[in-house]
């Protein structure tokens, strides 16, 4: 009984992470091998079918995987129906794949062995125990799975097939040393060129539009000028932190606070004691307790005791010793006795456990080495109003429910009761929203029926932890297209527009004709000018710029090469292409990153083709509908 009291000591803790990440090397698909039934399966790879069971424990896998990577901001992102659906697919294409290897991998005839699928289990790090396999922690990681050590060894065995016919595709690609000079010639090349902007601006003002044009255009275009629908929204919002800024913590709140939490702030008082634990609980244990306490009180010696007296057998052959321990660790009554003795060598009396009758005697104790309370006291303050605040968001965040309920069709009294303010938006699209009310779960909410089309208040959305908001739709009006007069400015701006641009692609293509043939009088009359020779490279942050030019032969001696291209914001750029400079280069070795990295994605290409060839030649159906993926 006393080696479970000893568990507190010997590193607890370690096996809960332990038996919490025993798992995290399963991949997509291990819940497979439990899948039985008739339902139509989530795919059908050849013959090989993967069950909606499959493809569920891997989308849960997965998810889970991302969600202890990326947290709220994952949770954000599935909240939205168009990435969940594309996260859903691209967990069963990955297994689509998986399939589709594992049979080219058996057409090929790759085995392994028994003893290489024993060997990599034995391996496998989440199965060790001080860095040797632990047969009894591997058989307890399976039973919590729901698997048997047979259907997990083929698991493992499947795997390891499969990463024989990749590593054979991939482990073959390898990269010359012509290649790689060539590959770092490129890499580092620059380019000296000049440009010309035709701002796109100044050939706008300069177009005449007619009132003709406009309108066959607004006629033309109508769905350009439509009003999408729109809404009127009332809603209240409520934070942990609006509420951590107001709440009241006192000196001796915190005083207690430090009290309980030293080893927070340090190293907590650390106590080691022998002991002599009679077992059981009746009055014939409790009698030879006190039997024993009394030889000790006639000058037995305690060790010798503990060898012959105590029933904790694993501590009896330490004369009674246990490990360091400090508070929170051992049975409560257990703890107390032995932290209430002052002096190394006290003995307490009978003390009663949930594991029998124990006589303890203090040997050591490592005082708490924690930062006195004046240097931790802010930062307890700020912990306290945190944890006072979650306390007072639960309730205040239940009451809003509450009355957002009761109270259906205003939020008058919801926002009264949390000492929030109800806010409003004018008429406002959805795609137009702001802020929280930007937020998926808040855009779903404001489409549900009852909120859109009833104007009932919608049920209380958690945007984040400690997040609240509840919405309703005061009023809305339909989509319409907007009437030509509410409507020319942008009409008369667009066709400026296309006009300026036309103007300007005209103009530079005229330009560009003319100094390739050794002509500038077209530039000089146009009254632009190119600017200073600039030395650019294949990531320059004038990118039209960089892939223009990269795309322009290189130019004779003494001669340039002339283009033009558009930026981001619409202007025409010309381009002169004056010179091509090569890096210099040295011995590049096989062993270089730059080797590593060209066979890496040489291998992937070859992967990538040889999932593409098997689709092609093996009949592959998906049955899961766009809603279940």
């Amino acid at each position: 009984m006393m080696e479970r009291l000893r568990e507190g000591v010997n590193s607890l803790a370690v096996k809960i992470i332990l038996s919490l990440i025993i798992f995290s090397f399963v991949f997509a698909g291990v819940g497979g091998y439990l899948a039985t039934g008739s339902v139509e399966p989530a795919a059908k790879v050849g013959d090989q079918e993967i069950s909606r069971n499959q493809f569920e424990q891997a989308y849960q896998n997965e998810r889970q995987q991302m969600q202890a990577q990326a947290g709220d901001f994952f949770s954000t992102l599935l909240s939205d129906p168009t990435y969940l659906a594309q996260f859903r697919r691209n967990v069963l294409d990955r297994m689509v794949n998986q399939a589709l290897l594992d049979q080219q991998a058996t057409k090929l005839g790759l085995r392994v062995s028994d003893e290489q699928v024993k060997q990599e289990i034995r391996s496998m790090p989440a199965f060790a125990s001080n860095g040797i396999f632990n047969n009894d922690q591997y058989l307890a990681a399976l039973r919590r799975t729901g698997l048997t050590p047979d259907q997990f060894a083929e698991y493992v065995r499947q795997d390891l097939v499969r990463e024989q016919l990749i590593s054979a595709l991939t482990n073959s690609e390898f990269a010359l040393e012509n290649e790689l000079q060539s590959i770092y010639k490129l890499e580092g090349q620059t380019r000296m060129v000049r440009t010309v902007t035709l701002p796109l601006s100044e050939f706008a003002d300069k177009a005449d539009v007619t009132d003709e044009q406009k309108k066959a255009y607004y006629e033309q275009n109508s769905s350009q000028f439509v009003r999408p629908e729109q809404f009127k929204i009332s809603y209240v919002e409520l934070t942990g932190n609006s509420i951590a800024d107001v709440a009241d913590v006192t000196e001796e709140e915190a005083k207690a606070y430090y009290e309980a939490n030293k080893a927070s702030y340090g190293t907590a008082e650390k106590r080691k004691v022998s002991h002599i634990m009679i077992q059981g609980d009746d009055s014939a244990a409790k009698e030879k307790a006190e039997s024993v306490l009394a030889q000790l009180n006639a000058g037995a010696d305690f060790a010798e005791l503990a060898k012959t007296e105590s029933d904790d057998t694993f501590s009896a052959e330490q004369g009674g010793q246990l490990d360091w321990f400090d508070k929170g660790v051992m049975d409560p009554a257990f703890e107390d006795a032995a932290f209430a003795l002052k002096t190394k060598g006290d003995v307490s009396g009978v003390v009663q456990s949930d594991f029998g009758f124990h006589i303890i005697k203090l040997d050591d104790v490592k005082p708490s080495d924690a930062k006195p309370f004046a240097e931790v006291k802010d930062e307890i303050l700020v912990t306290l109003k945190q944890q006072h605040a979650a306390e007072k968001f639960y309730s205040l965040s239940n009451e809003l429910a509450e009355k957002a309920f009761e109270m259906p069709d205003n939020l008058d009294e919801a926002a009264e009761s949390v000492n929030a303010k109800v806010e409003k938006t004018d008429f406002v699209s959805l795609a137009d929203l702001q802020g929280s009310l930007a937020t998926p779960v808040v855009q779903q909410a404001l489409q549900q029926p009852e909120v859109r089309e009833d104007g009932l208040n919608s049920d209380i959305i958690e945007i984040a932890p400690e997040h609240v908001i509840v919405v309703r739709v005061d009023d809305s009006r339909p989509e319409m297209v907007l009437p030509y007069e509410d409507v020319e400015a942008q009409v008369t701006s667009l066709l400026k527009r296309q006009e300026g641009e036309k103007a300007a692609e005209a103009l530079a293509n005229t330009l560009v004709t003319e100094l390739g043939e050794g002509n500038d009088s077209g530039l000089k009359a146009s009254g632009y000018e190119f600017g200073t020779d600039t030395e650019i490279n294949r990531a320059s942050t004038e990118r039209e710029v960089a892939e223009l030019a990269f795309t322009m032969a290189t130019p004779a001696e003494g001669k340039s090469e002339f283009g033009f291209t558009r930026a981001l914001n619409g202007d025409v750029v010309v381009v002169a292409l004056d010179s091509v400079k090569d890096p210099e280069v040295a011995e590049i070795s096989l062993e270089s990153q730059l080797a590593d990295r060209v066979s890496r994605t040489l291998a992937n290409t070859d992967l990538a083709s040889l999932i593409e060839q098997l689709k092609a030649n093996t009949e592959v159906t998906y049955s899961l509908d766009q809603a279940e993926q």
